[in-house]
């Protein structure tokens, strides 16, 4: 079984990013093979995958196998930087092009020179900056804002995106040639529901890390512990399995973590699942809420579609807690979506509602 972590793991213990990927599962090794054939060239990657399932992690690997592992690996978030500011991040600025900029600053590219450079969540870069990525991904150089000189560079990018950057294409909201300039290497990171072979080794990788973290004895999972973690869908996928065995911890009896100890989010216990839905879990989500929306239908409410909508809304705003910009990512929208029409629902009741959001990691 191969594993891989992240080099400041315990620095991200309230990110929402994974820290460790094992490739246990059938699928998960599958993956391996692809990054190991792909990491060697010089291609830019674009890693797809939602958040929590460690595509920074497959990011610094492909670093890693490549012949520029002794060079610089910079991972930045597209998504983590006001708009005003994503150019001067990227590509650096000169002393006196805006107000604030007192000195010379090389941006992120200029950093990563002669390594690799990770743009997480890409799907979140403004458009005009997606023309100017572009320009510097096909002549490689950069020009500092405030500044007329380019400066080579000699960086390999690899990009992240939880969002279809095929449909942001579609919607208007990413550039079509961008899209096919990182769309060369591609590499597709399952989540977590999608490799259950993972589930229980990342378990006991995490029930080891947290006791040690914690100076507790070892503990070990009960079998029906086992089980509920193998029932569960993991729509946190990685981080999030990693929160529960955290939370587990601190309450169980006895260094034996059982069922009751995990604290698992929308948690539902079919007293006899069916083989078919274990299997596919996707498939069997999407047929309970096609059941769902039957019972709705024959209600024959008034504005169904409007009703459904704010349902989808309310219930990814609230899942996201409160934070806009991850609502966006979970459904694939801008975040200026999702603000206008948690506006018009009356969901965001003040200002300081609407402006004191976190941006995720």
């Amino acid at each position: 079984m191969s594993l891989l972590t992240h080099p400041q793991a315990r620095e991200l213990t309230k990110s929402v990013r994974a820290t460790v990927l094992v490739f246990k599962d059938p699928r998960s090794q599958e993956l391996l093979s692809r990054i190991e054939r792909l990491a060697p060239s010089e291609a830019n990657a674009l890693i797809i995958g939602e958040t929590g399932t460690g595509k920074e992690l497959v990011a610094r690997h492909v670093h890693h196998l490549s012949r520029r592992s002794k060079a610089p690996f910079v991972a930045v978030n597209c998504g983590a930087f006001p708009e005003s500011l994503v150019e001067s991040e990227l590509f650096g600025h000169e002393k006196g092009a805006f107000t604030g900029a007192t000195s010379n600053k090389a941006g992120w590219f200029e950093a990563a020179n002669g390594g690799t450079l990770f743009l997480d969540e890409i799907g979140d870069l403004p458009l005009n900056m997606q023309v100017k990525l572009l320009r510097v991904l096909q002549e490689r150089e950069v020009v500092r804002l405030g500044s007329r000189t380019p400066i080579p560079i000699d960086v390999r990018l690899v990009a992240a995106t939880n969002v279809n950057l095929a449909d942001a294409v579609v919607a208007g909201h990413f550039r079509e040639d961008l899209f096919y300039r990182l769309h060369v290497a591609t590499i597709r990171l399952p989540p977590l529901r999608e490799r259950p072979g993972d589930i229980l080794p990342l378990a006991e990788f995490f029930v080891r890390e947290h006791c040690q973290r914690l100076g507790y004895q070892s503990a070990t999972l009960s079998p029906e512990a086992e089980r509920k973690l193998l029932m569960h869908n993991w729509p946190g996928n990685i981080r999030e399995l990693e929160n529960a065995i955290h939370h587990a911890l601190l309450v169980c009896r006895n260094q034996v973590v059982q069922p009751g100890d995990l604290q698992l989010a929308e948690m539902r216990v079919a007293a006899a699942p069916r083989p078919e839905a274990l299997a596919h879990p996707v498939a069997a989500g999407e047929a309970s809420l096609e059941a769902a929306l039957n019972a709705l239908y024959e209600k024959n409410l008034p504005d169904l579609y409007e009703h459904i909508e704010e349902t989808i809304f309310r219930s990814a705003y609230r899942f996201c807690h409160g934070n806009q910009l991850q609502t966006g990512r979970l459904l694939g929208i801008s975040r200026n979506i999702v603000r206008a029409r948690l506006e018009k629902i009356g969901e965001l009741e003040s200002p300081g509602t609407r402006n004191g959001l976190l941006s995720a990691g």
